[in-house]
């Protein structure tokens, strides 16, 4: 019984990919998490700049909330992408590009998971009584730390902030790359990619245009000067011995 409204609603989705374009659950998936991230950006700078008392805490529980609900999203998306990949569009083309932006998602979900737990570790090192709860719907529960000694709870709450920094400027890395890559495909390469995320976006017709041109000058360039600095190293010109 329960089967079949699942297979029905994958089927559905995969309707979407088949015509070049995500689901509605992926689109609202991804820019719900867009709107998540960028106010926690903002909100985790300016709660920084406040002053210790009644303010303070609560834009810090805010941020707990808000980080408690990112993390429930981003496992259900994560699940969704596995039951219902996406299309397969320009993006997919074989090269580098292709290459380098899945990387690029797996660093994102990477992020989207680990900010989240990180902040999750943290919290639940500092020997709090009271459980962050998600927006007030539920009490989301604390890590099992109330047998450890503040020794490893100081060590852990280190550990854990310092890879919320690294995982906030890598996250602070990656946002402009990937929207210089959706813009690049919208506007040079005037592709589907963008299209395919934020349908209401007409997609522009696809002719050379000398932005175009000039891209794929500057890709050639890029290609043959690093052609040309990779084979000066010296392990680029060895040749394997021939066995006798």
């Amino acid at each position: 019984m329960i089967m079949k409204p699942i297979e029905r609603v994958l089927e559905w989705a995969a309707g979407h990919a088949d015509q070049g374009r995500y689901s509605p659950v992926g689109v609202l998936f991804h820019w719900t998490m867009t709107v998540l991230v960028l106010f926690q950006l903002f909100w985790g700078w300016w709660m920084n700049r406040q002053r210790v008392g009644g303010d303070m805490v609560a834009a810090y529980d805010l941020h707990y909330a808000v980080g408690v609900l990112m993390l429930v999203l981003a496992v259900a998306r994560l699940g969704w992408r596995l039951l219902a990949p996406g299309p397969i569009n320009d993006a997919d083309k074989p090269g580098w590009q292709s290459a380098l932006a899945h990387a690029i998602a797996v660093v994102f979900y990477i992020c989207l998971l680990g900010l989240p737990i990180s902040g999750w570790a943290m919290i639940s090192a500092t020997a709090r009584e009271q459980q962050p709860d998600l927006l007030g719907l539920f009490a989301f529960p604390l890590m099992p730390m109330q047998d450890l000694t503040n020794t490893q709870r100081w060590a852990i709450e280190a550990w854990a902030e310092w890879m919320h920094w690294a995982l906030i400027v890598t996250l602070l890395l990656l946002i402009p790359i990937h929207v210089g890559a959706a813009l690049k495909h919208h506007f040079i390469d005037r592709d589907d990619v963008v299209h395919g995320m934020l349908p209401v976006l007409p997609q522009l017709p696809r002719r050379r245009t000398r932005w175009q041109r000039r891209w794929l000058a500057l890709e050639r360039r890029v290609s043959s000067l690093a052609t040309a600095l990779w084979r000066k190293f010296p392990w680029a010109s060895a040749r394997p011995r021939q066995a006798p």
